[in-house]
């Protein structure tokens, strides 16, 4: 977003409150998948103890809505879809990912615009991160 009166750009990241709001917004979305009965699949995707998952997903949230570059200099490329190809990724999944996520925004994003265009980019991402036959953008390979 441009500020026209001082002609700068703020990110998601510091829209959305920086990195104590990352921050709440990964708790949120694990005590989702902990707790909604159409992320049991998914929950069960991962290991018992999510701290690390966890402090991963928040250096990638960090970087990919805009804030420090944390997770590009511990890990590299995030390289999400090979990162993610061990595991079956179906509408199914992805749609319970989503729900988990949403829910979590509802919960830290307190601007609407704000959240409903997260809640738009992170549906395009789970999209891309499916690995089923029918996904379409793997169909033009």
């Amino acid at each position: 977003m441009v500020d026209d009166m001082l002609q700068t750009t703020v990110s998601d990241y510091d829209r959305l409150g920086g990195a104590e709001a990352v921050d709440r917004l990964v708790e949120a979305f694990y005590r989702n998948m902990d707790a909604f009965e159409a992320a049991r699949e998914i929950r069960a995707m991962h290991e018992e103890d999510l701290g690390p998952t966890r402090a991963i997903l928040k250096l990638y949230l960090g970087e990919w809505l805009g804030g420090p570059a944390a997770y590009s200099q511990r890990r590299g490329h995030p390289r999400l879809r090979m990162r993610h190809m061990k595991f079956s990724i179906g509408p199914r999944e992805r749609d319970a990912w989503l729900a988990c996520m949403n829910a979590a925004l509802d919960e830290v994003a307190a601007e609407p615009q704000l959240r409903d265009r997260l809640k738009g980019a992170f549906s395009k991402l789970a999209d891309w991160l499916r690995n089923d036959p029918e996904n379409a953008h793997d169909k033009h390979r």
